[in-house]
């Protein structure tokens, strides 16, 4: 695969950023500030890490514009990372996979696949299915029926999309994530036996989605599972039947959420949180690592903790759990203390007693 290369003023160009330094000035890739080599471009996003640059030899880097006269070539953004990650990708391709159909593949005659687009050894397209434009199906990837998938998707090796499902444009989803699996429904009767609840909706995912390794997004029981527009999910998560992901939100690692949930728009649920079925999570909510929602939340709050409160209220209590052991030393002199002075003022009372006594004798 060639090596992609671009003049620092192409750079700028493609990037949309002024720059400083020699136009011609060739980068052949990106690396971390402390070992990029000297034909890379690299980034620095604080300012205040500006000796770091001291030793760096990368050829350019990304700054903020509080740090654009360092006397190195420089491209000047307000956003420095988001500058890189842009700039990643034009450097980055996809594992190379021509277009056209490999042998080893069974697409249904019934099925629709794009001129441009790729599907790999052993891709299994059922009938009715359509794979658009520049679309890549790594191996063993598996198809249903009736699947429609959009244009520039990149569907690594062993994902299943089961029968139904709806995908947009330039949607990523990694290796061993299950789209369209059943939703867990079932009915009980009197005696506790379980019977199934056939699950006849789709999952549906929007433009520009990308699905972590090892997901499961299950289908609706009736209607869809709604992923919106720029949604991020990280490996390990399941998503329920019936719930909806706001545009642009970010789900880490092993998040879980139950049927019927709606999240609003860019929600940020941290690693291992939890959210109880049939709530609503309103807008720009952000949910920290291993905290579990049982409620429906006001959009714009910061939230952590099992169950989950208001992060300040959070650290409130967080501060004083850690004062527990002092407390319960606290609390143990005084419980000696009163029983000393109760002791002590029991005693008093008996001899005033026993004086009373005498006198009247």
């Amino acid at each position: 695969m060639e090596k992609k290369c671009y003049r620092l003023s192409e750079l700028a160009q493609l990037l949309d950023v002024p720059w400083k330094g020699d136009p011609n000035l060739v980068i052949d890739g990106v690396g971390p500030l402390e070992t990029a080599g000297p034909t890379q471009l690299t980034f620095l996003a604080n300012p205040k890490y500006k000796a770091k640059l001291q030793g760096c030899r990368a050829a350019a880097v990304i700054v903020d514009p509080s740090l654009e006269d360092v006397g190195r070539p420089v491209l000047v953004s307000s956003n420095p990372y988001w500058t890189m990650a842009k700039a990643s990708q034009l450097f980055y391709s996809p594992p190379a996979l021509n277009p056209g159909i490999h042998a080893s593949a069974l697409v249904s005659p019934e099925a629709f696949v794009a001129e441009d687009a790729s599907v790999g050894p052993w891709v299994h397209v059922g009938s009715g299915s359509s794979i658009g434009s520049g679309t890549r199906l790594y191996g063993h990837v598996y198809v249903g029926a009736g699947v429609t998938i959009g244009r520039q998707c990149l569907i690594y090796p062993h994902v299943t999309i089961l029968d139904g499902c709806r995908l947009g444009d330039r949607v990523i989803i990694h290796s061993g994530t299950v789209i369209g699996s059943d939703g867990f429904g079932f009915a009980q009767d009197a005696e506790g036996r379980s019977t199934k609840i056939p699950q006849t909706g789709i999952v549906q995912i929007d433009d520009d989605v990308e699905i972590g390794a090892n997901c499961a997004i299950d289908r609706a029981t009736f209607g869809r599972t709604w992923i919106q527009e720029g949604v991020k999910i990280d490996n390990l998560v399941q998503i329920a039947h019936n719930v909806t992901i706001g545009r642009h939100s970010i789900l880490v690692a092993q998040v879980g959420i139950a049927g019927s949930v709606t999240l609003g728009n860019h929600v940020v649920l941290g690693g291992q949180a939890g959210i109880a079925g049939h709530v609503t999570v309103g807008d720009r909510v952000r949910i920290g690592a291993k905290s579990a929602i049982s409620h429906s939340v006001e959009p714009g709050q910061d939230l952590l903790g099992i169950p989950a409160m208001p992060h300040r209220q959070w650290l409130r209590h967080y501060a004083a759990w850690l004062r527990l052991p002092r407390w319960q030393q606290e609390l143990a002199a005084l419980r000696d203390r009163v029983r000393f002075l109760e002791e002590a003022l029991g005693q008093n009372r008996n001899r005033r007693e026993d004086t009373s006594h005498g006198d009247e004798c």
